[in-house]
């Protein structure tokens, strides 16, 4: 029944649609931002750092609070923090001897929302 589903899914024309393609194919980035887009993307695929997010959405907070928040290790913590900082999707601030992370900016907001808002319907 599957791949009786799949089979009626596939193109089954001898025609390329010459247009169309040449249309796309100048809207198309290089291959490396889809890489680099795809590594983002990957980020979003833990639990622990979309939860993160979501805490860091909230308020600000330092790795002691995100640690006890989620019932972690703060070296748990420390390790997902550090790959959504290379990612740019969050930022931190020194006060004394806190650091204290945030969401970059509004566009790692309105991914989660988007994210939020799509699984919600």
């Amino acid at each position: 029944m599957a791949d009786e589903i799949h089979d009626r899914a596939l193109c089954d024309c001898e025609i390329i649609h010459e247009e169309v393609v040449s249309q796309v194919q100048q809207q198309l980035c290089e291959k490396d931002t889809y890489i680099e887009l795809a590594t983002l993307f990957k980020l979003f695929g833990d639990a622990t750092r979309v939860q993160l997010l979501h805490a860091l959405e909230q308020h600000e907070m330092c790795v002691c609070d995100l640690a006890a928040l989620l019932g972690v290790t703060k070296s748990a913590i420390s390790h997902q923090l550090k790959s959504l900082r290379i990612a740019r999707l969050v930022k931190f601030r020194r006060e004394g001897q806190n650091v204290y992370y945030a969401l970059a900016d509004d566009h790692v907001k309105k991914i989660l929302d988007m994210g939020y808002e799509h699984i919600s319907e």
